[in-house]
């Protein structure tokens, strides 16, 4: 999987879980969760989204490596590589 390909799942997990969500002015390396008005239980949905159709398992420790869209690519980037 490519790092583009990357970033439009993680960005289609977020449409999913928020279809009002904004990506027009989104920054890639500003915190998701303060530009988009996810919650926690939104964040966790991310990452069971990301366990169901991957079958990846995120430590709860490396959740901060989630953060912004960027850092989402670069944590994912080496564990969807057979995808």
């Amino acid at each position: 999987m490519t790092r583009d390909e990357i970033k439009n799942v993680i960005l289609e997990i977020i449409e999913d879980i928020d279809e009002d969500a904004d990506f027009d002015s989104l920054n890639p390396d500003e915190p998701l969760r303060d530009q988009l008005d996810l919650d926690s239980m939104d964040f966790l949905d991310i990452v069971m989204e990301l366990r169901k159709r991957y079958k990846l398992q995120i430590p709860e420790e490396e959740y901060p490596e989630l953060s912004t869209l960027n850092s989402c690519v670069n944590y994912l980037d080496p564990k969807l590589q057979d995808f």
